[in-house]
């Protein structure tokens, strides 16, 4: 599966498809989030003068996880059962 995702990447914009599309924007915002998650931790780590920034960065965080949740919803079929 990695391998494709590296495919995907390779290829021009106009040759990807919705779905690949999707996955390459899914792994950018995972990317992001685990950026964010790692950013927080170490201002927590300054002490408390980093307060502020630290609940922008958390605001920030969780919107990315709607977006991620979004793309996944998108990317998961519907199944009945």
């Amino acid at each position: 599966m990695q391998r494709q995702g590296w495919d995907c990447a390779m290829r021009s914009p106009e040759e990807l498809n919705h779905e690949e599309v999707l996955r390459i924007k899914l792994e950018v915002l995972r990317q992001k989030h685990r950026d964010l998650d790692e950013a927080i931790q170490a201002l927590q780590e300054k002490g408390p003068t980093a307060q502020l920034t630290i609940q922008r960065l958390k605001k920030e965080k969780l919107s990315l996880k709607d977006q991620i949740a979004r793309i996944e919803d998108e990317l998961t079929p519907d199944i009945i059962a």
